[in-house]
């Protein structure tokens, strides 16, 4: 699993330079496979890595075996209307409000995202907090994720050259974060590409249904590996 550089647990760069937008991460990325040596890869990514992992593919098409997009950022599908009006009003509150009342407020963001939250509260809700709260998290969530929704990362990738590629879409048909238009645009798009919508299925998918996507990976890694 690769964490964006900046975001959750991985390495927050204090140099202003180093770019850590998802545009920026894909050379990153790249660096990381050189290093690590793998250059046959199926790649699978969820939400905002949909940014980075599309123009991945499409640079380094030779690299990748098949990809699979589950609830991803696409086009101009982000960011919500919530998150531009905070972006409008400026982040720097939002860095620095008290531990409890960002938590507070994250908490009710995260179950929003699944349709199963009691669920969520008893498996992973307090990890996906963690990542972002505290005094590197919190920051670290604003400065360098947040500050960077922008589409324009998104509406400049070439999707329809991804045909080229095995490529499988997942979408919760109840997904409030990246309503499930967004994936028929996406499968109108990429050609011979396969769409699956999963019923009582939010955003974080792999809560709703972790049976149903690992059943969906597994047959498609198969038949394309």
């Amino acid at each position: 699993m690769y964490d964006l550089l900046g975001f959750g647990m991985s390495e927050r760069p204090w140099d202003s330079s180093v770019d850590t937008s998802v545009t920026g991460q894909v050379p990153i990325l790249e660096g990381l496979l050189d290093l690590w040596g793998l250059d046959d890869l199926h790649v699978i990514a969820h939400d905002i890595g949909g940014a980075v992992a599309p123009r991945f593919a499409v640079q380094s098409a030779e690299r990748v075996r098949s990809l699979t997009l589950i609830d991803v950022v696409s086009f101009d599908s982000w960011p919500s209307k919530r998150t531009k009006e905070q972006m409008q009003a400026g982040l720097q509150p939002l860095v620095d409000a008290p531990d409890a009342d960002h938590r507070t407020h994250f908490q009710q963001w995260l179950l929003s995202a699944v349709q199963n939250k009691e669920r969520l509260v008893q498996t992973s809700l307090d990890t996906y907090l963690d990542f972002i709260s505290g005094p590197i998290g919190q920051g670290s969530l604003f400065q360098h994720q947040v500050g960077h929704y922008d589409p324009r990362h998104t509406n400049t990738i070439a999707y329809e050259k991804l045909g080229a590629l095995p490529v499988q879409l997942i979408w919760g048909a109840d997904d409030a974060w990246q309503v499930v238009d967004w994936a028929h645009k996406l499968h109108g798009t990429i050609p011979g590409s396969e769409l699956h919508i999963l019923d009582n299925c939010g955003h974080f998918a792999m809560e709703d249904q972790p049976e149903r996507i690992s059943a969906l990976l597994i047959d498609f890694l198969k038949r394309k590996g």
